[in-house]
C-alpha cells in the first residue's frame, strides 16, 4: 500500500500520513509531481495511459506524473517516476521544479527538461503507459480540443512550451 506524507497549506509537514486514495480532510494536502520532457525540436514527449487506468483511462498526458509517496522528496518521486514510466534516468541535482500548481488537496511541481531520447530505448510501464511520442504544441492543444488528452488548461499547456528553457516569469 502506497503511503502519503501530510502537509498543511503552507507546505509544513503534519507528520502524518494516509493510504494513496484516501479522502484528505480539510486542512491536508499532498505532493504530485510531473515530468515534461521536451526534445530540441520543441516538443513534448506524451504518453498514453492505459485503459484500465484509473483516473484518465487512455487519453494523452504529459512525459510523466504521480503522487510523492511518504518519505520522499518532490526531485525524488520525479525521478523515480520517470524511471518507472518510461524506463528513463534522469539527474535533477541542480533542478528545481519549474513551477508548482496548487489544487484542492495539494501541490503539483512540474520539472521541464530537455534531452533528445531515442523512443525506442525507453520501457514502457505496462501497469500505466500503453505508448509515447513526441508532439508540438499545436498537436497538444488539437489532443485536448478533441478529448485525447487529458483536459489541462491550455494556458498551461502553452506555458510549459514556453517556458522549457527557462525559470521564472519574465523573458530573460
Amino acid at each position: 500500500m502506497e503511503l502519503w506524507d501530510l502537509y498543511d497549506e503552507n507546505r509544513k509537514p503534519l507528520n502524518r500520513t494516509k493510504p494513496r486514495g484516501a479522502i484528505l480532510e480539510p486542512g491536508e494536502h499532498h505532493y504530485v509531481v510531473h515530468v515534461c520532457l521536451f526534445n530540441s525540436k520543441g516538443e513534448l514527449l506524451i504518453q498514453k495511459r492505459q485503459p484500465f487506468k484509473k483516473g484518465w483511462p487512455g487519453l494523452w498526458d504529459v512525459s510523466v506524473g504521480g503522487s510523492v509517496l511518504a518519505g520522499e522528496t518532490s526531485r525524488e518521486a520525479a525521478i523515480r517516476e520517470t524511471m518507472e514510466e518510461i524506463g528513463l534516468a534522469i539527474d535533477l541535482k541542480q533542478i528545481r521544479p519549474h513551477f508548482t500548481v496548487n489544487f484542492d488537496v495539494g501541490f503539483d511541481d512540474f520539472y521541464i527538461l530537455e534531452r533528445d531520447v531515442e523512443l525506442t530505448s525507453l520501457m514502457l510501464q505496462e501497469e500505466e503507459v500503453q505508448a509515447i511520442q513526441w508532439a508540438s504544441l499545436d498537436d497538444v492543444i488539437i489532443m485536448i480540443d478533441k478529448g485525447d488528452f487529458i483536459p489541462y488548461y491550455t494556458g498551461l499547456i502553452h506555458f510549459l512550451f514556453e517556458n522549457r528553457k527557462a525559470y521564472g516569469a519574465i523573458r530573460g
